[in-house]
Parts: C-alpha cells; sequence; structure tokens
C-alpha cells in the first residue's frame, strides 16, 4: 500500500465516512419508501397519482438538478453545498415523516430531492478532492459501496420500520442521522476553495428539463385514468416533448450550459445514457409493482415484503458483479443486450404466471440483467472519453439515471392502474408485459446503439462513473 502525499488531509478517512454515509440516505431513500407505500396510502388517503408522485417527486428533482449542484459546487466551493444540501436534506425528511396529506408528502419529497441534488456531487467533490493516487481509488471504491448497500439495504429497512415503528420512521430516521452528520462535518470538512468563480449556474436549463420531464411523468399518470389517447394525456405529454426541444435550443445558445450538446450527442455518451435510462426506470418499475403486488393481491405485510425483495437486490448487485468481468473481454453491446433480453425473459414471467414465488423467482432473474446494464452504461459512456469530460459525463449519466426512475414508476402506475386502485391481478400482468416488451426493444436499440469494438474494464474507465450507475 502506498503512503500518503505529505500534504494528505490528516481526517480524509473520517470524512469520508461521514460523506459515505449521508450518501447512504440519499441512495437509500429511493428504494426504502417503496414498502411503505400502501401504508401511507392507507394512513394519508393518497390516490394513486399521490402514490406515484411520492416515489417520482424525489428521483425527478434529484436528477432534474443533479448537475447544477454540482456546477454550484464548482463555483461556491464543495464545503458549503455539501452543509446545505444535507441540511435542506434533514429538514425535508422531517417535513415527509410528520405528513398528513398528499401535499405535505409530495412538497416533502421535492424538498429532498433538491437537497439529495445539492449534496450528492458536492459530497464526491471533496471526496476527489481529499485522496489522491491510489487512495483515491480506494475510496471511490468504498464510496461505490455504500451506493450499491444503500439500494439493497433499503428494500429490507423499509420492511422493518414500516412493520414496527410505522411508514413515517421510513424519512424520520434521517433526521438524527443528519443532525449528527452536519454538526460534525462542520467542524471536519476543510474549507476547500472553488473551481470556478467566474461562471454561471444555468437555472434556466435545470427548470426545462425538470419541467418538461414532470409534464411527461403526469402525462403518465393521467393515461391510468382516462386512457393513453386521451386529450389530456396527449397535451401533457406533447408539452414535455415541446419542452425538451426548447430545452435543446437552450444549451445549443446558453454560454454556460447545463449539458454540453456535444457531449451528449457523442455516440459512447448517448448509448450509455439510453442504457442507464432504460436499466433504472424498470429497475424502479419492478420496486413499484412488486410491492403493492406482494402487499395488496398476495396479501403479504411490509417486513415479509422486505424479506422477499431480498434476493432482487442481491441479484442486481450479482448481476454487475459478472458484467465487471465479462464487459473488457466481451464488449460493452453484447453484455448489454444480453443483459436486456436476461431481464426481458425475467419480467415476462409474472405477466405469464403471476404469483409470490414465480413472480420473486423470475424477477430476481430479471434483476441480474439489469444489474449488468448499469456497468454496461458506465463503460459504454466513459470509456472513450477525455478525462476532462469525464466528471460532465458522469454528471449526466446520474441525471438520467434518476429521471429513469421517475419515468419508470410513473409508467407503470398508469399501465398497472386498475390494480394499484382494486388490489386486481390483471393490470399487474399488463404491466410487467409491458416492462419485458421494452427491455426487448430496448435490446434491439442497444445492438445498434452501443459501441461494438471491445470496451475497457471498469477498472481502466473513469473509477467516479460508477459511484451512482452501479449503486442502484
Amino acid at each position: 500500500m502506498s503512503s500518503a502525499p505529505p500534504t494528505a488531509h490528516p481526517r480524509r478517512w473520517h470524512t469520508l465516512g461521514l460523506l459515505g454515509l449521508a450518501q447512504f440516505m440519499l441512495i437509500l431513500d429511493v428504494t426504502v419508501v417503496a414498502i411503505a407505500l400502501p401504508h401511507m396510502r392507507a394512513d394519508l388517503g393518497l390516490g394513486r397519482d399521490a402514490l406515484t408522485w411520492v416515489v417520482s417527486a424525489y428521483t425527478l428533482t434529484f436528477g432534474g438538478l443533479m448537475l447544477l449542484g454540482g456546477r454550484a459546487a464548482d463555483l461556491f466551493g464543495p464545503r458549503r453545498v455539501v452543509v446545505a444540501g444535507l441540511v435542506v436534506f434533514t429538514a425535508a425528511s422531517l417535513v415527509t415523516g410528520l405528513a398528513t396529506g398528499a401535499e405535505m408528502a409530495i412538497g416533502g419529497r421535492i424538498a429532498q430531492g433538491v437537497g439529495a441534488a445539492m449534496l450528492s456531487p458536492a459530497a464526491l467533490s471533496v471526496v476527489v478532492r481529499l485522496f489522491e493516487g491510489d487512495e483515491r481509488n480506494r475510496a471511490l471504491g468504498i464510496w461505490s459501496a455504500l451506493g450499491a448497500g444503500g439500494a439493497a439495504i433499503g428494500v429490507l429497512l423499509g420492511g422493518l420500520l414500516t412493520s414496527g415503528l410505522g411508514w413515517s420512521w421510513v424519512f424520520l430516521i434521517n433526521v438524527p442521522i443528519g443532525v449528527v452528520v452536519v454538526v460534525v462535518l462542520v467542524r471536519l470538512l476543510p474549507p476547500l476553495p472553488a473551481w470556478d468563480s467566474t461562471g454561471r449556474l444555468d437555472v434556466i436549463g435545470a427548470l426545462l428539463v425538470t419541467t418538461s420531464t414532470g409534464l411527461v411523468i403526469l402525462g403518465f399518470i393521467e393515461a391510468g385514468d382516462r386512457g393513453w389517447t386521451s386529450g389530456r394525456t396527449a397535451v401533457l405529454v406533447g408539452a414535455g416533448i415541446v419542452g425538451y426541444g426548447v430545452l435543446a435550443g437552450w444549451l445549443r445558445r446558453a454560454r454556460h450550459p447545463l449539458i454540453d450538446p456535444a457531449l451528449v450527442s457523442r455516440r459512447p455518451v448517448l448509448a450509455g445514457t439510453f442504457v442507464l435510462f432504460v436499466a433504472t426506470g424498470l429497475m424502479v418499475a419492478v420496486f413499484f409493482l412488486g410491492t403493492f403486488y406482494l402487499q395488496g393481491a398476495a396479501g403479504h405485510g411490509p417486513l415479509t415484503t422486505g424479506v422477499l425483495f431480498l434476493p432482487v437486490a442481491v441479484a442486481t448487485m450479482a448481476g454487475a458483479q459478472v458484467a465487471g468481468r465479462l464487459v473488457g473481454r466481451l464488449g460493452a453491446r453484447v453484455v448489454g443486450v444480453t443483459g436486456l433480453l436476461v431481464a426481458a425473459a425475467g419480467m415476462l414471467g409474472p405477466a405469464v404466471s403471476l404469483g409470490t414465488v414465480t413472480t420473486v423467482a423470475a424477477v430476481s432473474v430479471g434483476a441480474a440483467g439489469l444489474g449488468a446494464l448499469f456497468v454496461v452504461a458506465s463503460v459504454a459512456a466513459l470509456s472513450q472519453v477525455e478525462p476532462q469530460h469525464a466528471g460532465v459525463a458522469s454528471g449526466i449519466l446520474t441525471t438520467f439515471h434518476e429521471i429513469g426512475a421517475s419515468l419508470g414508476a410513473a409508467v407503470m402506475s398508469g399501465v398497472a392502474a386498475a390494480s394499484l386502485v382494486a388490489g386486481t391481478e390483471s393490470g399487474f400482468e399488463q404491466a410487467y408485459l409491458v416492462a419485458a416488451v421494452v427491455a426487448a426493444v430496448a435490446a434491439i436499440v442497444t445492438a445498434a446503439l452501443v459501441p461494438g469494438r471491445p470496451a475497457v474494464s471498469i477498472s481502466s474507465a473513469n473509477p467516479t462513473a460508477t459511484t451512482q450507475e452501479v449503486s442502484s
């Protein structure tokens, strides 16, 4: 093991532990809420649309403002943004846990997403700046492992808390942890200077991407009630698409754009973004559909549901590990197409034979394929990106990671609307069938889009790439 540089911060490992704990909470809040949703519906009188927004509001705001948060860390210094983001996230968790209705719950989730979008990229910036050489690789490996653990543990912790203290503690547990971490970080974090004090925040770009995605999500939610061909659905989805067009025009003429259009349009980055977008959408669809089926139609309690989700979480991580070993030899295209076909086969299982055992077993198989896609996305997007663009490309991936999660919940909510309201099984079968078709079509697109030549192994790509993408 190489010795630390003489200028290394003496408490860098303690700082990493605290920042890792904060990041753990952010990732945890994507999956931990899934188990609590049926109980929130019963206690707060939430409708299907409100339940969908409880999931999507957090991931949408988190993803839509992620690049803005990273830019703020560059302009104002990561220390300020880390502390501010953690304060906002902790306060928002308190509000959400004390919610008495849909408006308070969704508002709290939006505020949680704002805090997460500030905290996550700024915390990663601190880690990168506190460590050098081999120590930086070790630190980033620990960071990635904490993120992956948050996604997996979230389903079990959600079941434990919901069945014990109640659904509100899914959010309230963040409060004491957040307060302690804030107090210690204020004393521990060094006053790291800003990277760039001459640039500007592209607030307009961030608002355009968040608003456009929100309109599309609302359109998908409305489709469950009014039909996929209704005028309201068409207007909302169409307005969202127009918003994306306005965003594209804005990014081309803005002096300090939120996303560099030239970088997004490069084939490797576009391919990795597409794969991650689909993978995350399908993964969130699995948790969203599963929690309502297992606790509604199948009649299981929250703790049992959390335990039943563990094979899915373990299979996801196992798929990522296998893909990490194979992608360097076979290339991102082969592993990506295979992962999507495995995912399609897994989603087809409950569409054909819906039951507790068959659903958990089949979805676990599909989750292994999805786990492989998180690695494929990182390698495809970052293996051919110049080092000076790796951080921006990673931020783009993370943004679409969260937006994919938002749309995945919205689409499945629209397809399975009847079953989510009445507890019947037909809607769940249709939703799993749609997920299988999406995976199969995505496999065809991936075969055409992802570069065919063998990519470098994930260990030789920029290490920051795996921080978020492999974690969920």
